[in-house]
């Protein structure tokens, strides 16, 4: 049973950090005004190895569930997965967004000789605004989508997990 539940906080953080860092580098790369498909690649791939990292090293579930049983919230409510979607964007976004802004000054400046009018915070607080609302709605929706799929497959209900009501049968 703890191999199963690695497997599924490894296939969600995996799942969840390639979904965030697609639709958040898109969103990105599109509100910057000067979108372009390698500069959305290179934003994608940088996202997805942070945001898959984040997932590997933070047990998020575990934060956001324990955070929501210290608030009494009832399991499954939807005020449970409003909170527990928030905390999770509280996690990710932040850290994700200000990283790639940190490359995309970085990019600024080298292509302006240094001589670009741009400031890293001018740049990170209106996109982390935007980054913020986006990943929010992202971890909602898609949450418990890829937490159904994995439960599914690793899950007690799972082919060839061990039956609750038989121990020891496959």
């Amino acid at each position: 049973m703890e191999e199963n539940m690695k497997k599924i906080s490894r296939g969600m953080g995996i799942r969840m950090g390639l979904v965030m860092s697609f639709f958040l580098s898109l969103t990105g790369t599109l509100t910057s005004g000067h979108f372009t498909f390698p500069g959305f690649i290179i934003s994608f791939i940088v996202s997805a190895i942070v945001s898959i990292l984040i997932g590997f090293f933070i047990p998020i579930a575990k934060v956001t569930v324990t955070a929501s049983e210290k608030l009494g919230l009832k399991r499954g409510s939807l005020t449970e997965k409003l909170f527990m979607s928030l905390i999770s964007n509280i996690i990710y976004t932040p850290l994700m967004t200000f990283i790639m802004i940190c490359l995309a000054y970085r990019i600024v400046m080298i292509q302006s000789g240094g001589r670009a009018p741009v400031s890293i915070m001018g740049m990170y607080l209106p996109s982390l605004v935007i980054c913020f609302v986006v990943g929010y709605v992202l971890i909602f929706i898609f949450t418990p989508i890829f937490m159904g799929q994995l439960m599914k497959k690793y899950g007690p209900q799972a082919k060839g997990a061990p039956n609750e009501h038989h121990p020891g049968s496959n």
